[in-house]
C-alpha cells in the first residue's frame, strides 16, 4: 500500500490507477470502514482510502482534539484489506490558506435532524468531501448508511454539481447485539456499551409498528423517546422521514427511514433503519 501525503502526489498516482474507488474516512478504523473497502474492491481496479480528521465538521465543544488518531493500526488494517493507496494529508496540505473562504453550502436539510444539534456540520462535510473528490478524482465513492443524513447530502451534492462520481451506499455494519459500528463506540464505558443496543431495539420496534400498518408516527416516535429517556439517555431526536428525500413523512407513504440520535453519558450515538412497506 502506497502512502500519499500531498495533493500533487495523489493526482500523479491517480493518473495510472484505472477505474478508481474511494473511501473517505477520519481514521480510527473499524469493521464498518473495512466493509466499505470490501465494497469498493468489488467495483474498481484500484482502491484509495483517505484519513483526515476534518476540523470544519466539528462544532464548538465537540471532540476534534480528542478524536482518536490511530494511524499505524489503521495502516495495518488497510494493508490487510488490500487497499492500494492511502491519502493522508496534513491540515496545511488540505487547507493551505488555513481559513476556508469558499464552502459548499447544503440546502435546509443541513439544519434538520443531526444538523439541528451540530450547526455547520454538514457544510464542513460537504466542503471537505468536495475537496477530496477534486483531488482524488475517483470514479465511485463508498459511504455507509449509518450516517444516513450525510449520505443523503453527498448524493444530492454530486447530482446537483454534475460530479462524474457514482456514490455507492453500503449497509450499516453492526455488532452481534445490533449496535451500529462507530468510532465513537470506543468512548463508551463497559456499562454504557451494554446499554447502547437499546437505541437499535427502539428503532426496530418502530420498524415493526410501521410494517404492522401503524400510521401514527408521532406515537411510535414518542414511545422510543420515552424508553430511552427512562434509561438515562438524552435524546436529540427520533423521527420517521421519507427515505428518498428526508422530508417529513406522511401517512400512507411506502418508503420510510427511522432516524435517531441520543447521548449515552458523554457519547452521542446515531442510527437508522429503512422501512419499505
Amino acid at each position: 500500500m502506497e502512502i500519499i501525503r500531498t495533493v500533487a502526489d495523489m493526482r500523479a498516482w491517480r493518473k495510472q490507477a484505472g477505474k478508481l474507488a474511494f473511501v473517505p474516512t477520519m481514521g480510527n478504523l473499524h469493521e464498518g470502514h473495512l466493509a466499505l473497502v470490501q465494497a469498493a474492491r468489488g467495483q474498481a481496479d484500484k482502491v484509495v482510502v483517505s484519513i483526515f480528521v476534518n476540523r470544519l465538521q466539528f462544532g464548538q465543544g465537540e471532540d476534534f482534539d480528542a478524536y482518536p488518531r490511530t494511524f499505524e493500526a489503521d495502516c495495518d488494517k488497510l494493508r490487510a484489506a488490500g487497499v492500494d493507496a492511502l491519502f493522508f494529508p496534513t491540515e496545511g496540505e488540505l487547507y493551505p490558506r488555513v481559513k476556508q473562504d469558499f464552502n459548499v453550502e447544503p440546502p435546509r436539510i443541513q439544519d434538520e435532524l443531526c444538523g439541528a444539534f451540530r450547526p455547520g456540520h454538514f457544510r464542513g462535510v460537504a466542503t471537505v468531501v468536495t475537496k477530496l473528490f477534486n483531488i482524488v478524482q475517483p470514479d465511485l465513492a463508498c459511504f455507509g448508511k449509518k450516517d444516513f443524513q450525510q449520505l443523503h447530502v453527498i448524493k444530492a451534492m454530486v447530482e446537483d454539481l454534475n460530479s462524474p462520481i457514482e456514490i455507492l451506499p453500503v449497509d450499516t455494519g453492526r455488532a452481534a447485539d445490533g449496535l451500529a459500528l462507530s468510532s465513537r463506540n470506543g468512548y463508551l464505558s463497559a456499562e454504557e456499551r451494554a446499554e447502547a443496543p437499546r437505541l437499535y431495539r427502539n428503532l426496530t420496534a418502530i420498524r415493526d409498528g410501521l410494517l404492522a400498518g401503524s400510521q401514527d408516527y408521532a406515537a411510535l416516535e414518542q414511545s422510543a423517546r420515552d424508553d430511552l429517556s427512562a434509561a438515562g439517555w438524552v435524546v436529540d431526536y427520533v423521527e420517521v422521514r421519507q427515505a428518498d428525500t428526508l422530508e417529513i413523512a406522511h401517512a400512507g407513504e411506502k418508503r420510510l427511514v427511522v432516524l435517531a440520535a441520543a447521548r449515552l453519558g458523554r457519547t452521542r450515538l446515531i442510527d437508522n433503519i429503512e422501512v419499505f412497506r
